[in-house]
């Protein structure tokens, strides 16, 4: 028989080679599942991990104190919307916490009631209830008429002012006026009367205010606008240019919301700068803006005015000042009409030059006409009429 070729080999692998290959593919395997492992193990925390490094911080927003932006509070049953925080603000000082002429106050387009304080055993919170109720924002300026006053500088007394002025901050008030006319004797004790002392106490109350509700307006006390000590200071009292000069190199204004102004001897046009009849007819207190910019230069412009009082005074309707009242006697050619027009140009102005955010009148109604003649000050006059409401009304309508 003849013998065939042998015939070729198959491809594939002998068997040798497949156990070989066997043992590659368990060996490859082995290393990926354990490279697989590592990566999770390492993932959810193991191994030691290189030191984190810190996020980056981001860049700070500048910080700046604007004017608070209009904002409405909340409202409770019963109680009107109060009216939004503004740049420029208008408000009467009224004679008492039942607020009898909130209509005629409304009508001048204010939105802010001013009340004095004198008695730290007064309870204001109905005052303040009703002022919300009616729709008016409330300013108390604090003092104490009572022979307590002349303890001002004790931090015993020191710190029952701060009482009383947190139990007025917890009880919603929307700015409080620390003290009054520190600048002079009728105020604050002989001998203790400086800006650096009034600063101190600003110092102390103002963070147990802000501790007791953030939203309430701090405003320093208003000096009494005078020259009479020459320009400068005694133990009686300081002229108010000085005080606050004085109250700005202590650092008061970082303990201010509102820096408190008076101005209430005028009996010219707030538009004009001279001609006061008067003697010291150069002096600053004798004019709106004179009062104004001497303010603005004195406290370095690092917070804006409060008037917390504003009046022009006027017997008309009232018997004479310069029998009633001689010591107001300066008044006496002044005219309601003048009131009234005055009044008006001062809030314009007050409004317009950006360096005013509150203005408070000095009065509304006041009725006492004596040797204080307080009526002579007030909107409503002696028949019931407001001309002021008018002149006012128009000039807070206007944009």
């Amino acid at each position: 028989m003849t013998s065939l070729p042998p015939l070729k080999p198959k491809r594939g692998f002998n068997p040798a080679q497949v156990r070989i290959l066997a043992v590659v593919w368990v060996a490859l395997t082995v290393v990926v599942g354990l490279c697989t492992f590592g990566a999770i193990y390492w993932a959810a925390g193991g191994f030691t991990q290189p030191t984190p490094t810190a996020a980056p911080t981001a860049t700070p927003a500048p910080t700046f104190t604007p004017l608070p932006q209009p904002t409405a509070a909340p409202t409770v049953a019963g109680q009107a919307p109060l009216p939004p925080l503004t740049n420029f603000m208008l408000g009467g000082q009224a004679i008492h916490g039942g607020i009898p002429s909130a209509d005629q106050m409304k009508q001048a387009g204010m939105t802010w009631v001013k009340l004095q304080a004198e008695d730290l055993t007064v309870d204001f919170g109905p005052a303040i209830d009703n002022a919300h109720r009616l729709g008016l924002r409330i300013l108390i300026s604090v003092v104490d008429k009572t022979d307590e006053k002349y303890k001002i500088a004790t931090p015993e007394f020191q710190q029952k002012l701060a009482d009383y002025l947190v139990t007025l901050a917890r009880q919603g008030v929307d700015a409080i006026e620390v003290w009054n006319e520190a600048n002079i004797d009728r105020e604050w004790p002989t001998g203790q009367i400086g800006g650096a002392n009034y600063t101190a106490l600003l110092k102390f109350v103002y963070p147990q205010i802000k501790a007791a509700n953030p939203d309430t307006m701090v405003i320093s006390g208003a000096m009494a606008p005078t020259g009479f000590f020459g320009g400068g200071c005694t133990p009686q009292g300081c002229d108010d240019k000085p005080f606050l000069e004085q109250m700005a190199s202590a650092g008061a204004f970082n303990y201010a919301d509102c820096i408190g102004i008076h101005y209430n001897e005028g009996i010219l046009p707030p538009t004009q700068t001279t001609g006061d009849p008067r003697g010291n007819s150069e002096h600053y207190t004798r004019y709106y803006q004179s009062m104004v910019d001497t303010y603005v230069a004195a406290t370095g412009n690092v917070k804006p005015l409060c008037f917390t009082e504003l009046g022009y005074l006027t017997g008309e309707g009232y018997p004479s000042l310069a029998t009633t009242a001689p010591n107001f006697a300066w008044a006496n050619d002044t005219t309601i009409d003048q009131q009234a027009e005055w009044l008006a140009e001062a809030a314009r102005l007050s409004r317009d030059q950006g360096k005013v955010r509150l203005l408070i009148v000095f009065n509304v109604d006041f009725t006492t006409y004596d040797a204080d003649p307080q009526a002579g000050y007030a909107l409503i006059r002696a028949d019931g009429t407001c001309p002021a409401c008018d002149t006012l009304g128009a000039v807070m309508a206007t944009p």
